[in-house]
């Protein structure tokens, strides 16, 4: 996907950008309170998947998201009801770890950590302990993403900080940029906390809410505070320093839906939510396959979501799993992220999930060439903030059209739906951009919103 230059706009619901809620603190929106989890380097034990499924249903309206973070969200919380389900769910081991308004989960990891024959290091230790290490620090933003990855080539996820293997040897710390990334300095295994730990409190100094929006000179005051705990390692953050967002010999961050084997004894069963939502009682039956399978543990997958490791998985669970979730690695809906929209999301003024399930059915042949695309309610971009191929953002029930851009992206005009299918109708022949360039011989609706 190439990605073109936009210019970006703010969100019309400002004031809850960088808010993350969790159990003790949940958002108000659409359809109630909306409490997230934070499992544990996204792993859920089978017992806590019956926890956060009878908490969904006793305190909330039954409906889960899964995020691109690897988190839960129950929905439809109450007043009523929130101080209920926190003290279930911490009683299960998922209560919240900070209260001070920072990352409630600092890292994110591979759903295949600790499993995948490619790593060349102790990913899941490592994420432990930069998590503890991380508590120490304080005034993060609560948004702060420190991705740890053990594979040499892997795409990257948005994050604000990646800790990876070099094939030189050592760790290598990054910081996201605009575009790609700058390496900050290369470190023992067992020194990657220490060196976190002083990026972290550098960019907290910084004022910053996301570290791929620091300025170059604060990327200098950045390096500066971590050459003093790292005198020797600490390259230069010029030209040489900087790197591309994505190699095109990266695997998936996430493995694909469906089976695939990891070994000759382990298999990798991975299960798509439907636009990252499910229910309560499609995570209930995840749970009883798993116990029946001999497995503990569900792992959550920034591809919203969910991972079971293996021995013997047979094609009849794989049916079993497909009355709620996406198990085949080329179903359309993989490639169409969307939030939850409206009536849920007090954000939203359209219909989202009805919408990109819409666009889905029509967007099969551009989703087996690779093209993704994105339906937002608004342009905070929550299901997918980097861009996509196709984006959609809702604004007073009309969709503004980017292509090769994200939901913060100035659209080049606004549609409703209809407009939005029939235009992805010709973008079969003629492609993505000169179907969906603006002009005045259709009924579309303009920028401003009237007939263009």
């Amino acid at each position: 996907m190439s990605v073109s230059a936009h210019r970006r706009v703010l969100p019309q619901a400002p004031a809850r950008r960088g808010w993350c809620p969790g159990l003790s603190r949940p958002m108000p929106t659409g359809d109630g309170l909306l409490a997230r989890v934070h499992p544990p380097l996204g792993i859920l034990t089978v017992p806590q998947a019956r926890a956060v499924a009878e908490g969904a249903r006793r305190f909330g309206n039954g409906h889960l998201d899964l995020t691109a973070r690897a988190n839960l969200q129950i929905r439809g919380v109450s007043e009523a009801t929130r101080t209920s389900l926190a003290r279930m769910l911490e009683a299960a081991g998922l209560g919240d770890t900070r209260a001070d308004g920072g990352p409630q989960r600092l890292t994110l990891t591979s759903p295949l950590a600790g499993h995948d024959p490619a790593e060349t290091l102790d990913v899941a230790t490592l994420a432990r302990a930069i998590e503890t290490a991380g508590l120490a620090v304080p005034g993060l933003p609560a948004k702060t993403l420190v991705v740890v990855e053990g594979r040499l080539e892997a795409e990257r996820p948005d994050g604000d900080a990646y800790v990876s293997p070099r094939a030189s040897g050592g760790i290598a710390i990054a910081i996201a940029a605009d575009q790609g990334f700058h390496e900050v300095v290369t470190c023992t295994e067992a020194e990657t906390p220490a060196v976190v730990v002083a990026l972290l409190k550098a960019f907290v100094r910084t004022g910053r809410r996301r570290m791929r929006d620091l300025p170059l000179d604060a990327f200098g005051a950045v390096a500066d505070a971590v050459r003093l705990a790292m005198p020797t390692r600490v390259p230069s953050l010029g030209r040489e320093g900087m790197f591309d967002a994505v190699s095109p010999r990266a695997v998936p961050f996430s493995p694909p839906a469906g089976t695939r084997w990891l070994a000759p004894d382990m298999a990798v069963l991975t299960a798509d939510a439907p636009f990252g939502r499910c229910t309560a009682n499609a995570l209930d039956d995840l749970a009883d396959l798993a116990s029946r399978l001999g497995t503990d543990e569900i792992r959550l997958s920034p591809a919203r979501g969910f991972v079971l490791l293996l021995k013997n998985p047979s094609a009849a669970d794989l049916t079993t799993l497909a009355e709620n979730f996406i198990v085949a690695p080329d179903d359309p809906r993989r490639s169409v992220a969307a939030c939850t929209g409206a009536p849920a999301c007090a954000s939203g003024s359209t219909s989202t999930l009805a919408d990109a399930a819409l666009l889905a059915q029509a967007f099969g042949s551009l989703a087996a060439a690779g093209r993704s695309a994105h339906v937002s309610g608004c342009a905070k971009g929550c299901a997918k903030p980097g861009p996509a191929d196709l984006t959609l953002i809702g604004r007073a029930g009309l969709y503004g059209t980017v292509i090769g851009g994200a939901p913060g992206d100035e659209p080049a005009m606004h549609l409703p739906i209809d407009a939005v299918l029939e235009r992805l109708g010709r973008a079969k022949t003629i492609g993505l951009a000169a179907a969906f360039a603006p002009d005045r011989t259709m009924t579309d609706i303009g920028r401003n919103g009237s007939p263009a």
